[in-house]
């Protein structure tokens, strides 16, 4: 028997890279942005600042900004209380009924709900009429977390009275009530 042969693998010469040359130093400050330091003039919407939808865009990012800021102290988001309402306001409800009311994919919704599950805020068992579904209701402590988030998304609410005047806020509120329920 004959003792192998340790393969050798010959390196191919090829054409070597140049080391990678530094970047030469900027003469101007650059901001976050990537713009130059001087004081460049604001951009312009165009189009956009017509839209109705733009505004209400930017006020719903503002709406929200607020609505994080009074729940940050819960550890909750936005999301996670609307889901602790609905369940709130149907106990026993199927999981997939709440995705649709607040427009959000099951997929979603089911982190959502494992989230609230790990903290002990709502408990989630198979349906008695169809397994193949869970239904979802709130825990002792869930009700009760529930019940301290109330006055934070109040507090949320009179911001934004504020922020427009409580005139304004009332006839906002009027104008969007036909999309509530819209899905």
């Amino acid at each position: 028997m004959r003792p192998a042969k340790a393969r050798v693998r010959k390196r191919i010469a090829g054409p070597r890279r140049a080391p990678r040359a530094t970047k030469p130093q900027r003469t101007v400050a650059r901001t976050a942005s990537g713009a130059t330091s001087t004081r460049a003039k604001p951009l312009a919407l165009g189009d956009l600042s017509q839209l109705l939808g733009y505004s209400i865009r930017r006020a719903q990012l503002w709406i929200f900004k607020e609505f994080s800021r009074q729940l940050a102290a819960f550890a909750i988001s936005p999301a996670q209380f609307s889901v602790l309402c609905v369940i709130d306001a149907n106990p026993g409800v199927n999981q997939l009924a709440v995705a649709q009311l607040l427009s959000i994919e099951r997929a979603g919704l089911g982190r959502l709900v494992d989230h609230l599950e790990g903290r002990a805020l709502v408990r989630r068992s198979a349906s008695a009429i169809n397994r193949r579904y869970y239904v979802l209701y709130l825990t002792e402590a869930g009700t009760a977390l529930l019940a301290r988030l109330r006055p934070a998304a109040a507090a949320s609410d009179e911001a934004l009275a504020a922020k427009i005047g409580p005139r304004a806020y009332k006839e906002l509120r009027r104008a969007l009530s036909v999309f509530v329920g819209d899905a």
